[in-house]
């Protein structure tokens, strides 16, 4: 995207909605000024045009602008609204005949080059941008990226103060990511639009949203340390996996969670003394303000687990992977959770129990429509809360292992401690997730 105070000034006569006219294109700012006189009118590319299009010698703006949604746009900005105190907004057109179609087409350039779609630059940028965007102005928000770009979105828009409006608008995705989960899960919908769970990951008062999966153990490993071997493209994952087959890791720690109806037998009861609730991964922020990646204050605060918080059960390791999922596909070759719903209100869990290495080998290969489900190694089941207390790999002391959401690092146990700020969101300690159905919503492909 050209930096608007950069970008080459235009100056062209043009018949703005059919009235002649001096047309500048300056920064992010269209002006032009009657022929024989009058008031100048002005539009800012960043808030009040939506788009363009170039048709022969015309030049067509779709505007947003406060006020009637006639043909001229307002002389000055707007400024606040009467009554309820918000502004009326509404969509319109400003058609600009240029003097050649060469010229119409230069001008259309310039105009799409300062709409060019928003780029995220660096970490945590998709939230950023979530988070402060003008919604009003959108039908819905299209990432084209992989999973984690969505997640960041999500992330933001639930960061706001005005979130429950903002988690109403409909997301998309189109895949341009290594594993691509979400999208391969779409494709296996139908509906143009659907519900979509949203899970709060939360230890203290720090939180993450996840849409798609949280790891801890195999999977997390092979997820992120194979990010060395990204030149290779999506066979990192292959190759990685085989080292880590042969150097098979088990991972010490406890699985607690509420089971959903039908699944009550599972794992051992937890007595009433042993309580998961005044903690460090606790849930209820009553009083408190959950906070965000930057420290700042949280708008949605997850959901109660107070009606959740009575029946845990337990299952104890050592493990080699514990995987929670909210959609079928954690990427395009893997059906990690084939009973996962987009908005049944559950998370599907699949715990691959300590096996040795090479039926670890068989599974994997068995992922692909979900049939790893059925060995004996695995544990599968619903829950509709969930904590992982992570321990430290077996055989040493002080080697833990990854936590990873949706390809976010949320805490690693595997490396000495820099003393200083922390490196990631998370501790590599107790974590609770929960579950809001249907929360946020989704574009399907069908």
């Amino acid at each position: 995207m050209a930096d608007p105070q950069v970008s080459e000034v235009l100056a062209d006569p043009a018949r703005v909605n059919g009235a002649a006219a001096e047309a500048t294109l300056s920064g992010g700012e269209l002006a032009w000024r009657p022929c024989g006189g009058g008031d100048g009118q002005r539009l800012e590319l960043e808030s009040e045009v939506l788009g363009c299009r170039v048709e022969g010698r015309k030049l067509k703006l779709a505007t947003f602008l406060c006020g009637g949604g006639g043909e001229q746009p307002p002389a000055m900005a707007c400024g606040g609204g009467k009554g309820d105190g918000r502004t009326r907004r509404r969509r319109g057109e400003v058609a600009m005949e240029m003097e050649s179609e060469d010229a119409a087409a230069r001008w259309g350039d310039a105009v799409r080059d300062r709409l060019a779609s928003l780029e995220t630059k660096h970490r945590f940028h998709g939230q950023e941008m979530s988070h402060s965007l003008d919604l009003r102005k959108y039908d819905g928000i299209i990432c084209v990226s992989g999973d984690g770009v969505l997640v960041e979105v999500v992330n933001g828009l639930l960061q706001r103060e005005d979130w429950e409006t903002a988690i109403k608008v409909p997301l998309g995705i189109i895949p341009a990511g290594t594993g691509n989960g979400m999208a391969q899960s779409l494709l296996h919908a139908a509906g143009h639009k659907r519900a979509l769970d949203v899970t709060s990951v939360v230890q203290g008062k720090t939180r993450f949203f996840s849409v798609l999966m949280l790891t801890w153990g195999l999977v997390a490993d092979l997820d992120i340390e194979s990010e060395k071997y990204r030149w290779m493209g999506s066979a990192r994952l292959e190759f990685y996996f085989l080292v880590r087959v042969l150097n098979l890791r088990r991972y010490n720690g406890r699985v607690l969670f509420v089971p959903a109806p039908g699944y009550e037998e599972v794992g051992d009861p937890v007595e009433a003394s042993t309580s998961c609730k005044p903690n460090a991964a606790a849930t209820s922020v009553d009083g408190d303000k959950a906070n965000d990646t930057n420290g700042e204050t949280c708008g949605y605060q997850g959901p109660s687990i107070q009606e959740a918080d009575l029946q845990w059960r337990s299952l104890n390791g050592p493990f080699v992977s514990v995987w929670l999922g909210n959609v079928p596909f954690a990427s395009e070759d893997a059906m990690a959770a084939p009973k996962a719903e987009f908005s049944d209100g559950y998370l599907d869990v699949a715990i691959i129990k300590d096996c040795p290495r090479w039926d670890v080998l068989g599974l994997m290969f068995q992922m692909k429509d979900g049939a790893y489900i059925e060995s004996p190694y695995v544990e599968y089941f619903k829950v509709k809360a969930i904590r992982i207390e992570p321990g430290m790999r077996v055989g040493s002391s002080n080697k833990g292992g990854i936590i990873d959401s949706d390809g976010e690092v949320l805490a690693r146990g595997d490396g000495p401690s820099s003393g200083g700020e922390p490196e990631h969101l998370m501790e590599y300690a107790p974590v609770q997730l929960t579950v809001d159905r249907g929360l946020a919503t989704i574009f399907s492909p069908r």
